[in-house]
């Protein structure tokens, strides 16, 4: 790939992804073999004026290695540095860029029950510190082509090859490769804007589902609550890009209501698992009943995490033929297939799905129907017949998504 490609992709994560403000500090998380991206990204945040920038350094088969020898106490264990490292985080509010290039089967043969428990028990230590944070910095997820990714990506290209042509997809799906990234990144924030406007004003109560594969599912809506997408604003105003690539129409449902059943279209992969071919049912908001073709003890495990992972925690809207889908590949990661696909997610939902958020208490928000779990898991649904209903809070049925796209 073509350096200043890469270079304009860099400069996209720093200046629209994470919108790095002058004297603020950076923290990039990144896989070891991928420093020279890493530092591409570091000189554009030094760039945009940035005090600091730290990477940390992972390792996808060193982190297989913990989970396959280390007793489950100590890889669940949180150590006191690691505890205080965050604290000093919630004091400076780092802005944060994930970039993802780990491989889908990359965890394959660990004990899942224990590296779920292991995981679980740092993640309740580490909530209370994240929850503080909550709306506070920027923060940005975005990927770069690992080689095990590419070839599950692109199975009968050499590894070579099929790096290269997963770099073109990412940075095609990121509007990277043409043009101006950051111009075309306006434009399109623009048009999820008007998106959202429009969905707003419905005032919609519920969104009720169908789809030929089964899925029969109705969602209810927050009296309160607002549809978000692409770019969001942090408390102090600092405007930032989530997620890059992102095409989607977002909110957070209400608690405790959904009823029927949903059919997923692609393969989840959590924490280096897939799940495959699966399904399910909700009553009264929370999770009852799941199947899958495989990976279905993860998926389990998935909602068992704790008492909110079995409630929704997001409602997406994707249309079938978005431009992540028209890419035709299956990309066995949640950021690119959640942007082709309209989805849902089990967990936590979005404090700034509710109109007004910053004037209500972590408490009075959960008290309106924001779910909260230390997990968020999405997982596809869009099908080229879905159909999505909208109800308003006056009764009236509107039609929102017929044949896999948009009808507002």
């Amino acid at each position: 790939m073509q350096k200043t490609v890469l270079m304009n992709y860099a400069k996209l994560l720093a200046r629209t992804g994470l919108n790095v403000q002058k004297g603020q500090e950076v923290i990039l998380v990144a896989e070891a073999d991928k420093a020279e991206f890493a530092a591409l990204v570091a000189e554009e945040c030094y760039r945009a004026g940035a005090a600091r920038v730290r990477v940390e350094w992972g390792y996808q088969p060193v982190r297989r290695l913990a989970a396959l020898h280390e007793r489950e106490e100590v890889l669940g264990a949180v150590a006191p540095w690691e505890e205080e490292k965050l604290r000093q985080e919630a004091r400076l509010l780092p802005a944060r860029l994930y970039l993802e290039s780990e491989d889908p089967d990359g965890m394959a043969g660990v004990d899942e029950g224990k590296y779920a428990r292991a995981l679980r028990a740092r993640s309740l230590v580490f909530k209370p510190l994240r929850d503080k944070m909550e709306n506070k910095y920027q923060w940005c997820i975005a990927a770069v082509p690992g080689r095990q990714w590419a070839k599950k990506v692109y199975p009968n290209l050499s590894s070579a090859a099929a790096e290269e042509k997963l770099w073109y997809a990412i940075l095609r799906c990121a509007r990277a490769l043409e043009g101006s990234p950051v111009a075309n990144w306006q434009a399109h924030n623009a048009r999820l804007a008007a998106r959202c406007a429009k969905l707003n004003a419905l005032r919609l109560a519920a969104l009720e589902y169908e789809a030929g594969n089964g899925t029969r599912l109705r969602v209810g809506l927050m009296q309160n609550g607002l549809f978000l997408g692409g770019e969001e604003e942090t408390l102090s105003g600092v405007k930032f890009n989530p997620n890059i690539p992102s095409e989607e129409v977002y909110t957070t449902p209400k608690r405790g209501e959904a009823e029927g059943i949903v059919y997923s279209t692609k393969p989840l992969s959590w924490r280096g698992q897939l799940i495959r071919n699966f399904s399910v049912r909700f009553s009264e908001g929370k999770v009852v009943e799941v199947h899958a073709s495989s990976g279905e003890a993860a998926l389990r495990r998935l909602v068992g995490m704790d008492e909110g992972a079995a409630y929704l925690g997001e409602c997406a809207l994707v249309p079938y033929d978005s431009p992540v889908a028209n890419c035709g590949a299956l990309f066995y990661n949640t950021l690119f297939d959640e942007n082709a696909s309209c989805h849902l997610a089990l967990g936590r939902g979005f404090n700034n799905c509710v109109a007004g958020y910053e004037g209500y208490s972590f408490e009075e928000i959960k008290a309106m129907g924001v779910n909260d779990s230390v997990v968020h898991a999405d997982f596809m649904i869009g099908t080229d017949d879905l159909c999505i209903t909208g109800v308003t809070q006056s009764g009236e049925r509107v039609p929102v998504f017929r044949n896999g796209g948009w009808a507002l």
